[in-house]
């Protein structure tokens, strides 16, 4: 995997580049669709490609482990050939899930033992299993196994939790080394910064991912209840210490704000299941802020979603009929929106390279951020 930098914002960090990889290039900053469970919800792959435009997508390992098992992945010749995708994938590696299944999960120094949300059976996730289970998984960027920890978390807890991801990244990526992918292309590993909302612990763990001199760096622990400004303020801390020259990953972040305030701090790459899941509910966001489709006050209106996106799907069907969609129940209402909202935040960091490369970027971003987060 190669990491070009096009262009560099004089007034920030923001840069926009390229990361070349076994399945395409991938064109910074950029928003990753997720697809859990080797689907992002509500979209067909023709519309991720052809409408979205999405360079990137993402699976989970914890996930697709349980189903529909590694095996059956393995036979069909890796996730790409199961789902028909030929852009690259990124997997989680199912330290998010140590986070949020903390009801059903037991850490210790060797791995942890999770308890399936579906029927309670027990499995055993070490750092090589996971390793072993992308790897079968085939994505392009495979991520270390972490611990992701919760918001608010005591300091000593913190600390612990940081010491022991980096004892597991070292353990990661001896097993990387040890074999091969099984597809006949580059997979590459991409270690996790923690430290919670500590500056002293944030700044540690970035200076001890930067010393193992990964192709890609991520940002983890972070989105999970915490003030906007603490976010900002690690993220801040991370990229000041984070190799420039490779990738930065910001993980599961966010809102369209806090994509492009990222994006000035140095980030490259971002996943969230915000826009789909938020779609679901009948939530959109438009140039002009957060609609909220439900409300009565849409009944009536006959205008696009939002005719300043430039897709057919949100400049042909009008605010009142999607909210009689999602009146009446109708599946058809959370496509519409789950499509709109993607590509609603894939336009937005594709503006954001553009207003980098032609030295708009920070005027542009300080205008724009106060309306996409107001309600109308």
């Amino acid at each position: 995997m190669k990491f070009e930098i096009a262009t560099k914002d004089p007034e920030s960090r923001a840069r926009a580049g390229s990361i070349i990889t076994g399945h395409g290039v991938i064109e910074t900053p950029i928003f990753m669709p997720v697809g859990t469970i080797g689907t992002v919800k509500g979209i067909h792959q023709r519309e991720l490609e052809d409408v979205i435009n999405a360079d990137i997508i993402l699976g989970n390992t914890y996930h697709l482990y349980l189903r529909p098992g590694i095996d059956i992945i393995n036979k069909a010749g890796g996730l790409h050939k199961f789902i028909s995708w030929d852009r690259p994938i990124l997997t989680d590696s199912g330290g998010y899930q140590v986070y949020s299944l903390s009801n059903n999960r037991k850490i210790k120094e060797e791995g942890v033992m999770f308890s399936s949300h579906i029927d309670g059976s027990k499995h055993f996730f070490t750092p090589e299993k996971a390793i072993d289970i992308q790897k079968k998984i085939g994505a392009d960027i495979i991520m270390a196994f972490d611990e992701c920890t919760p918001y608010p978390c005591a300091y000593d807890y913190a600390k612990r939790s940081m010491k022991m991801t980096h004892r597991w990244l070292d353990r990661c990526l001896e097993h990387m080394r040890k074999s091969d992918g099984l597809y006949g292309y580059e997979q590459c590993l991409a270690p996790i910064v923690q430290g919670s909302v500590y500056k002293d612990l944030r700044k540690e763990s970035a200076e001890f991912i930067a010393s193992r001199g990964a192709d890609i760096n991520a940002i983890g622990g972070l989105s999970v209840g915490e003030p906007h400004e603490d976010m900002y303020a690690m993220t801040d801390v991370v990229t000041e210490i984070l190799p420039e020259d490779k990738p930065r990953y910001l993980m599961g972040v966010g809102t369209p704000a806090n994509l492009l305030e990222s994006i000035a701090l140095g980030i490259d790459m971002f996943d969230c299941v915000l826009p789909t899941r938020n779609a679901r509910h009948g939530l959109i966001y438009t140039s002009d802020g957060v609609i909220n489709i439900k409300n009565a006050k849409w009944a009536d209106d006959f205008s696009p979603l939002d005719a300043n996106l430039g897709i057919e799907t949100s400049s042909r069907f009008t605010k009142a009929y999607v909210r009689h969609l999602f009146q009446v129940k109708e599946l058809l209402g959370a496509q519409i929106t789950s499509l709109h909202n993607l590509s609603f935040f894939l336009q937005l960091v594709r503006e954001a390279r553009r207003r980098i490369q032609d030295g708009t970027f920070v005027n542009w971003k300080n205008n724009l951020v106060p309306k996409l987060s107001q309600r109308i």
